[in-house]
């Protein structure tokens, strides 16, 4: 093993032991002016996980990363790391990494300078912090791009710099907000893979802003959605997806078709089938029905009211828009090599498997 792997994991065992915090948020509001950007938020974050704050713009995720950084501070309620309340202590002193959607790169300074930044600010040795910070740029893959300043760094090269610089002060937690919009697909997949290794390498306790549905699911132990200063669930990918607790998290998390239905009891009538209603159902009799592309199935039959009007080709799986009777559509994945024989115009009958579903009141 060399001299750099060696040392490289000697800051990685070193920042295990030392970073993994647990934040909390309790009962967290603040305002501006008429808009109010969080509405009592109570969240925690478990040490060294990495929880992903997801929403629309507007909803409050970034603020809620702001405090935490001391960037703002609440009109009500509580930040707490490791149980101290951190409400009100001053941002250089919360031991908290912050990677920006702008990189925010020194362009005087070369990559390895960029990096040593906050362990100069902290008065560490010149020798120790060209060290750490070589250390680190060899751990995002940039041990031979010290001496590059940032216009000559690509995008992704200048975001893994800012990655390294976050972590060079062995922060307890790491901030990153919505760090890869601004780069293209494929450096994108790429990087949030990287950060994604590092974070569970490191052991770094991390919350990660995005709205961005795909990343979060695909990166995140858990995922919290946000809608207008609150929270509306937190869970595992697999569950916010396949049991998702509101109509909102619902189809803002992956795609959803919504079919009209009436409520009998705790089930409900939709497509000539009675389901069972899986959550809470609303007051109202008149409801819509919330279901996955994938829980939709599609076959053909001449004598079927429902018509194909539109298929994508995603692969080993078609989605099919399927036209309901009354007017409605809906969204079908089938395996490709079935969907072949259901071109647009093709008469389908519609089903959904008999287990429980969401339902939302008509409209909403």
């Amino acid at each position: 093993m060399n001299m750099t792997a060696t040392t490289a994991q000697t800051h990685q065992k070193a920042a295990v032991t030392h970073q993994a915090a647990t934040v909390e948020f309790r009962d967290l509001r603040r305002e501006f002016g008429t808009t109010v950007a969080l509405d009592g938020l109570n969240l925690t974050v478990r040490p060294g996980e990495l929880l992903a704050l997801l929403g629309p713009s507007g909803c409050g995720k970034t603020t809620a990363l702001r405090m935490l950084a001391g960037f703002e501070h609440p009109d009500a309620g509580e930040v707490l790391v490791d149980g101290q309340d951190v409400t009100r202590v001053p941002a250089h002193r919360r031991d908290a990494g912050m990677v920006f959607q702008s990189y925010s790169l020194f362009p005087h300074l070369n990559a390895i300078d960029n990096v040593a930044f906050g362990l100069r600010m902290r008065k560490v040795r010149p020798s120790e912090r060209r060290d750490c910070a070589a250390e680190l740029l060899d751990l995002v893959g940039l041990g031979d791009k010290g001496d590059r300043f940032p216009h000559q760094l690509s995008g992704g090269q200048q975001q893994r710099v800012a990655l390294a610089r976050a972590l060079a002060v062995r922060p307890r937690v790491l901030l990153l907000d919505e760090p890869l919009s601004a780069l293209d697909a494929k450096v994108r997949l790429t990087l949030r893979e990287e950060i994604r290794r590092l974070q569970q390498e490191l052991g770094i306790t991390t919350l990660f802003v995005t709205h961005d549905q795909e990343e979060a699911l695909s990166m995140a132990d858990r995922v919290a959605v946000m809608r207008a200063g609150k929270l509306e669930q937190c869970a595992a990918p697999a569950e916010l997806y396949g049991r998702p607790a509101t109509a909102f998290v619902a189809e803002f998390v992956g795609t959803m078709s919504r079919i009209p239905g009436r409520i009998h009891g705790m089930s409900v009538q939709v497509l000539g089938q009675r389901l069972p209603v899986g959550g809470e159902a609303p007051a109202t009799a008149e409801v819509d029905v919330l279901v996955r592309p994938e829980a939709v199935c599609v076959a053909a039959d001449e004598r079927g009211d429902a018509r194909v009007v539109a298929a994508a080709f995603l692969g080993a799986a078609t989605r099919l828009t399927v036209r309901l009777a009354d007017g409605g559509e809906v969204k079908a994945d089938l395996p490709t090599h079935e969907a072949a024989a259901l071109g647009a115009g093709s008469a389908v009958r519609v089903s959904l498997p008999q287990r429980p579903v969401l339902v939302a009141a008509r409209g909403r």
